[in-house]
């Protein structure tokens, strides 16, 4: 099992290397349906793999110049009491109990499908906001918009571990359309970090991670992600996206049914 967890961790990494999809949307459905991890814990010991991985993604872009630090700040403004506050509700109703595990279960299809939706029609979203240019949000509405974004993904990212990367990262398109790829991916990377670093404290408060399974998932990944990324280039983006969305759907469809 050990062996299977670590290619698991590999797959999963050179899949985010080719495609810059998070990886929560791609692992914690894998431990969930695959593996028979409980939900809570697949949740919890994914939050804390992507702590991990994400610190180091955001040292890259710091150094590169590509991290807005004051949209960062508003996103941590909403999403980290929103973190905290979900952890809380989880404490309170139980990570154990039969009926959150399922409601867990529904967040994180809901988040998957969400995904697909990133995936499939982000480039439209895109073409349709920079097409209405008086309908682009500036000044105080803007920050405030941000901030919501942050409590959604907050919210949503302690409860399921999925959002910090394709969803939050078409949030940042739709209300920063002038950015650049590199900017929407370094100020992505950079608000999850502190995000799911609380989230995953939350989950090791809670008893929802799982240490040797993490440890293996990590000495999978992150060679994963080094090749992923060097092919990037050589397998089309359209290809790989559309295959992705099938995917992500079908395992949508299986945890709720």
């Amino acid at each position: 099992m050990l062996l299977t967890y670590i290619a698991s961790g590999f797959a999963v990494g050179l899949l985010v290397g080719m495609t810059g999809v998070g990886g929560g949307s791609l692992m914690t459905p894998l431990l969930t349906i695959l593996f028979g991890v409980s939900p809570s814990v697949a949740v919890g010991t994914d939050l804390a793999f992507a702590s991990i991985t994400k610190s180091a993604g955001t040292f890259t872009h710091r150094l590169r110049g590509t991290v807005k630090w004051d949209v960062v700040k508003l996103l941590c403004m909403g999403a980290l009491p929103a973190a905290v506050l979900a952890t809380l509700a989880l404490k309170h109703f139980g990570t154990v109990n039969k009926e959150l595990g399922q409601i867990i279960r529904y967040s994180i299809a809901g988040s998957v499908l969400l995904t697909v939706v990133a995936l499939l029609f982000k480039a439209r979203m895109l073409a349709w906001i920079n097409a209405r240019p008086e309908r682009q949000l500036q000044g105080k509405p803007l920050a405030a918009a941000t901030i919501i974004s942050g409590v959604l993904l907050g919210t949503l990212v302690t409860i399921s571990s999925i959002g910090a990367g394709a969803i939050g990262a078409t949030i940042l398109v739709m209300l920063y359309p002038r950015w650049s790829s590199a900017e929407v991916a370094g100020t992505d990377i950079a608000y999850a970090v502190p995000l799911t670093a609380i989230a995953a404290f939350g989950h090791w408060w809670l008893g929802s991670i799982n240490w040797e399974l993490l440890g293996s998932l990590l000495v999978g990944s992150l060679p994963g992600i080094t090749i992923g990324s060097w092919f990037a280039r050589a397998v089309p983006e359209r290809f790989l996206r559309g295959l992705l969305a099938m995917t992500l759907t079908g395992v949508a469809a299986k945890l709720v049914f």
